[in-house]
């Protein structure tokens, strides 16, 4: 008897399905010596611009620059930079990321990102959109945004106050993050209280 509930319980055990974790798909773009590896913003929030992140390797000898960005899912993309300045953490907008050859340079929460403006609407866990990288020597590279909510983050940007901005001085056309500086000061920062 023991014997029969022995052999019972191991062709149990061997018709069971195996269940494993899939491997992550991969989630990387190439453009040139740049690799892209896994872009990928937060659920989005009502009236609230949202914001992307990203890495990117550069596997060459020669330096290289993001200029801009785009996205038929946006009004505008700008390249930020965030600083803290007393108890206050500025969101800067900066002309161009700089890549060093051989290194990897990280758009993450709290640092270096991509604010995203003018949704229709806010993208929900598991959608995705299209966003295009213009590099200075690399070109331009198509690259799909996964959004993902994640733990641990230093700051979520999706989530802080960018309405005083005014975009009505800003330059839109084809795809690129212009201010017009005429006379409208610093509108090319906004701050949030730090955490």
């Amino acid at each position: 008897m023991f014997k029969h509930h022995t052999l019972a319980a191991v062709a149990a055990l061997v018709l069971l399905p195996v269940i494993a974790p899939a491997p992550a798909p991969a989630h990387d773009f190439k453009a040139g010596d740049l690799t892209i590896d896994h872009p990928w913003s937060r659920p989005g929030l009502p009236n609230r611009p949202a914001a992307a992140y990203l890495e990117i390797v550069n596997a060459g000898s020669g330096a290289d620059r993001l200029l801009s960005a785009s996205s038929p899912a946006f009004e505008t993309i700008e390249l930020h930079r965030t600083e803290k300045q007393g108890d206050v953490m500025q969101m800067l907008q900066t002309e161009a990321i700089a890549v060093p050859a051989g290194e990897t340079v990280a758009l993450e929460p709290g640092g270096l990102h991509l604010m995203l403006f003018g949704a229709e609407a806010p993208f929900a866990e598991g959608e995705s959109f299209p966003v295009t990288l213009t590099f200075e020597n690399a070109g331009t590279v198509e690259v799909t945004v996964n959004v993902e909510k994640r733990a641990g983050a230093a700051m979520d940007h999706s989530g802080m106050d960018h309405g005083s901005m005014n975009h009505g001085a800003m330059k839109h056309g084809s795809g690129e993050a212009k201010m017009d500086h005429s006379g409208h000061g610093s509108h090319g920062s906004h701050s949030a209280p730090s955490n």
